[in-house]
């Protein structure tokens, strides 16, 4: 039986995540997005025992294509002084990734990643963002100070291997590892000298780079209305005008998955804001991501979004658990919180 990392073996790893941070050669943006991909991959795939976790080089390359696809497109202030264009992501040249994601959007034209998995291209793009992977960041991510530091990962062919107590401390403090990446790409961004007309004095660029946008929530709720009415999901009232919310929270977990999404009244979201619901609530909303799992997959396949009941059952998973081993409290309506305890991670037994 695997142990779970020591708290000691916890606090080095977060102290090797923030010398790689400090001590990284980051001139592109890769590295960022790769800690991201093997950081959701931990949550969505992963274990709480402390062994290895195994990972295909292109479900990693599938990350990258989701986390690049919106910034192959032109961004843009609207400001006087800016010039729309698409954001430079390294120093030199073009990066590779976000070069054949652009050409094959030319070639192919869809609105989105999951829309481009139908088509018959998609395995060489999938094949193609591998290699790059495997060539740049992968190779490259653990050089710290200028040497090897090889405490995240091995390598195999085609495959990525995460050390035993890697994938745990990826999980546990996945919140964490996503702010950093997420901070450290956008300051990268913002600091390269390329990216300097279109940029201006922006101040939405997170927005853009990682958050769905609002015509597309705008989409999901009309979806989410047909499928229940305008009633929220908590409260169970009916309101001329609800809410798209995360069941569980984006702050939490930063990635849009359809079957995480349910309709909120306005005073029911901004109550609950950050915090995962109570045990009533995660009972409804797992029957709910069952009974209309056909309904929310078209959802997703509409607006082109990932409806992947699995993963989105093992974020939850993950997210209460951790409540639980960290003595957090569970929103039950406004004013109102309750102790996630051994009740809520047995609903995911």
């Amino acid at each position: 039986m695997t142990l779970v990392p020591s708290p000691e073996a916890q606090l080095s790893f977060l102290t090797k995540l923030q010398r790689l941070f400090a001590e990284g050669d980051f001139t592109a943006t890769y590295k960022f997005a790769l800690i991201i991909a093997l950081a959701d991959l931990a949550v969505e795939l992963g274990a709480d025992d402390g062994g290895a976790l195994r990972l295909s080089n292109r479900s990693i390359a599938a990350k990258f294509i989701e986390l690049y696809w919106q910034q192959t497109a032109p961004y843009s202030t609207g400001r006087a002084g800016t010039a729309p264009g698409v954001l430079a992501q390294n120093n030199g040249a073009n990066a590779a990734v976000l070069t054949v994601i652009a050409e094959f959007r030319q070639s192919s034209p869809v609105a989105t990643p999951l829309s481009a998995r139908t088509l018959a291209g998609y395995p060489a793009l999938i094949r193609r963002v591998a290699d790059t992977v495997s060539a740049q960041p992968l190779q490259y991510l653990q050089n710290l100070g200028g040497q090897r530091d090889q405490f995240l990962y091995e390598r195999a062919r085609g495959v990525t291997i995460l050390l035993p107590g890697v994938h745990y401390c990826l999980r546990r403090f996945q919140p964490l590892v996503q702010q950093l990446a997420r901070s450290r790409w956008i300051d990268h961004i913002k600091r390269n000298r390329l990216n300097g007309p279109l940029l201006g004095e922006a101040d939405d660029l997170e927005a853009f780079l990682f958050e769905t946008p609002r015509q597309t929530l705008a989409e999901i709720g009309a979806g989410l209305r047909l499928l229940n009415g305008s009633r929220c999901f908590y409260c169970g009232s009916t309101a001329h005008e609800v809410d798209v919310d995360h069941f569980v929270p984006f702050s939490l977990y930063p990635r849009d998955l359809i079957h995480n999404f349910v309709l909120a009244h306005p005073a029911c979201n901004r109550s609950k804001s950050d915090t995962l619901a109570a045990l009533p609530h995660l009972e409804r909303w797992l029957e709910h991501i069952t009974r209309h799992h056909d309904s929310l997959q078209e959802i997703g396949h509409t607006v082109g979004r990932p409806a992947d009941r699995v993963a989105s059952r093992s974020v939850a998973t993950w997210g209460y658990a951790n409540a639980a081993s960290s003595g957090a409290q569970a929103w039950l309506r406004a004013g109102l919180y309750e102790p996630v305890g051994a009740s809520y991670t047995n609903c995911f037994v």
